[in-house]
Parts: C-alpha cells; structure tokens; sequence
C-alpha cells in the first residue's frame, strides 16, 4: 500500500527530534552489522549488554510465579509493594539509609525509564540542567527531550565536575534548575568519595537546585564500595532523588527492572507521569526482582570478581599490543580509554570505525558521550578473557601493520 503524499500542513520535521543530534552510536552499528553479515568475527566491546547469565534463583521465581493464576493481568505503575519494600531493605543493609517504601520509593523499567520520566515530570521550558559530559547520553537527552537547556560540564573525575560546578555557578546569572551526577560513571568508570556528595547537597541546599544522582552501577565495583548521596546529613532536607537498577548487578539487562529513591515530592511527580504512560513491569518480573534483591547475593559477588579479572587481563593485554594509555577504572563495567597516540588525529567516531574494519574490534566512540568525550573510547567489559586477549592480538597486529607502513 503506497500512503498518500501529504498536504503542505504536513510538518516536514518535529520540534523534539530537531533537538536531538545524529545518534553516533547508530553508525557503528550499522558498520558492525555489515561486517557481521560478510562474515567478520567482530569482538563486541561497544554495546554494555552484560554477557554474564541471570542467577538460577531469579529465573526460578520468575517461572513459579507466572504459573500462578492472576498475575498475567495489569501491575501497578510504581511497583507492587514487596518490590518496593525490598528495595528499601536493600538500602538499609547496604547505604544504612531508611526509606519509606510507600512514598519514597518507586520501581521502573529499568533506571533509563524512571530517570527519563522524571525528566518529563519535573522540567519546563527553559530550565538549565548541568549534566556531566561525558556521561551517558540519557543524562543530557532526557532533559533536552523535555525541552530543558544543557550545560556540560567536563566530569572525567569526580573533582574535575565538582569545580566546574562551582565555576558555572559564579559565572551564571542564576542557578540551574537541577544537577545530575552519575558515580561510578558511565562511561569513564571512575568513582567519588562521600566528600563529593556533600558538596553537592550544600551546593543544592545554598541554591535551591535538584539533585539526580545515577547509581546503576553501585554493585560493580573494584576497590572500596561507592556511596549513596542519602548517606550525606541533610540529604533529605533538599529535593534529590537517586535511580538504581538491577540490570548490571544481577544481569538482568532485559527484565528491565529498577528504582528510583529519595524525596516525596519528585516520587511523587514522577508516580503521577508514569501512571498516565504505563502499567508497570510484568508482575512474575517484579516478584522475581525481589528474590534478586532479598536472596543469596554470592552471584553478585562472583559477578564483580569476574568484571574485576576481565579488567586486568584488557588492560595488562592492550597494554602489551601496543595500546598503553588506557587507565584501570574504579568501578562499572567499561574502561574509558584514549585513543592511542598514533591513531589520535582520527578522532573517537572514524577510529571506532578503523578498529571495527582493521582489527574486528567493536568499541563505542566517546563522543556519543559528550563534547568532551572526542579523543576516547568506551570498551565494555562484555567479552570473556579469552576473546579480550583475541583482541588484544588484533590490535596488535593492526598496530604493526600501520607502523610498517608509515615507516615505508
């Protein structure tokens, strides 16, 4: 069926796709599927889908659980109690921070979805956010898709954003509306101390700005456990949220299951959007989200030891093909890494692209993460070690090729 050319009240472009940039990340997928297709074994470091399996004792609750009569009907948009006060139970053992699970306390599909409908609740034309940047992309999009204004500011260390902060507030008429922060970040990996957090709630508390904190990455971690900003005093004297997820802690990418936490009256905005747009998770997912969160968390542990060694085999392995600059993240399944010194002048998006064709290494270019992102590459930790060393021996290989040629 051919659909008929439209009159010309027919909008040739709409106002919240103009304000979206080319998706970068779209060209190397589509590069990817090209040379799959032609039969090339890329090695797949680009997309942070976690490879590791979902723990036998979720899955099981899941099947138990959907072959129960009445529970294939509509959920409830901010998560069936038990999920919601098993969430709770989870910070009290893990930040000792008390949550109200009735008004403090909403589950989403997934942290993008809450943090994206939170964006939705709360912003207005016009409004400023700073984001960090780099920072995953939903963190300055979410809001621009909303209608707000972005101001990035460079977050390639906790510190670094932290005087930024403080720099475009000096410089700035007035105070943003709101600051995201996002530790452990994606996509660099680093990590922030308690300290950091009470800086920004002062800030918050001496400015009258919201705090979104981004925690997904809580659990997969490489040193001392990262910190919640409700462990800060007067954290609940400010409106500040924080979204969690259990994508990455229990590998439950495609349950699309997490949080979002922290003062009544965002909860409460954010519950009022989500209840016009849906019904909530499947309800079997939601019961076996808290088995995840209430059972045996071993599998966390093993999964974390796993990541761990994987980052130490990629980092000792690139280092010894030649690819030497790249720095032992903190935290989080990625290592943020700059490009190596010979192939700089390309640029993140053209080297992703060279990498994928010459070495069939598949990375995300670091400018889909920002402005400040151009000149890095993001590589997730989604190989096992023996295709981290695969690829390390292609980048090797690439690397003495091209060095022969630029000495002809």
């Amino acid at each position: 069926m051919n659909w008929p050319v439209p009159d010309k009240t027919f909008r040739d472009e709409f106002y919240r796709i103009q304000r979206l940039p080319p998706y970068v990340f779209a060209e190397v997928n589509k590069l990817k599927a090209e040379l799959r297709a032609d039969g090339q074994d890329i090695i797949d470091f680009g997309f942070g889908n976690p490879d590791l399996p979902t723990p036998k004792h979720v899955i099981d609750k899941l099947i138990e659980t959907v072959q129960k009569p009445g529970v294939t009907g509509y959920s409830a948009s901010r998560g069936i109690k038990g999920l919601r006060q098993a969430c709770a139970r989870y910070y009290d053992r893990r930040f000792d921070v008390a949550l109200d699970p009735e008004t403090q306390v909403i589950a989403s599909m997934g942290s993008k979805e809450g943090f994206a409908n939170l964006a939705q609740a709360i912003t207005a034309p016009g409004d400023v956010i700073y984001a960090p940047d780099p920072s995953y992309p939903l963190h300055a999009y979410g809001f621009i898709i909303a209608g707000a204004s972005i101001k990035g500011i460079p977050a390639i260390t906790a510190d670094e954003y932290l005087a930024g902060v403080k720099k475009a507030l000096a410089e700035d008429e007035k105070p943003p509306m709101a600051i995201v922060v996002c530790f452990p970040s994606n996509p660099t990996g680093m990590t922030c101390e308690l300290s950091f957090y009470e800086e920004i709630v002062a800030i918050a508390k001496a400015n009258d700005i919201i705090i979104l904190s981004d925690l997904a990455y809580s659990e997969i971690y490489f040193g001392d456990p990262p910190h919640s900003i409700f462990e800060v005093p007067g954290s609940r004297d400010i409106l500040a949220v924080e979204t969690t997820s259990l994508s990455k802690t229990y590998s439950m990418a495609g349950w699309r299951m997490g949080f979002v936490v922290g003062h009544e009256k965002l909860i409460g905005a954010l519950t009022r959007v989500k209840s016009y747009l849906d019904y909530g998770a499947f309800t079997p997912v939601q019961v076996a989200a808290c088995a995840a969160l209430d059972g045996p968390q071993d599998c966390v542990e093993h999964a974390r030891a796993i990541y761990r060694a994987r980052r130490d085999v990629m980092i000792e392995s690139f280092a010894r093909a030649g690819w030497d600059n790249i720095p032992s993240p903190d935290a989080s399944m990625f290592a943020w890494a700059p490009l190596p010194e010979a192939y700089r002048d390309m640029g993140s998006l053209k080297f992703s692209k060279y990498l994928m064709k010459n070495a069939s290494v598949a990375v995300s270019p670091g400018n889909g993460f920002g402005d400040h992102g151009e000149g890095y590459v993001r590589i997730a930790l989604v190989e096992n070690e023996q295709r981290i060393r695969q690829a390390a021996r292609n980048i090797k290989q690439m690397m003495l090729r091209d060095s022969a040629i630029a000495t002809d």
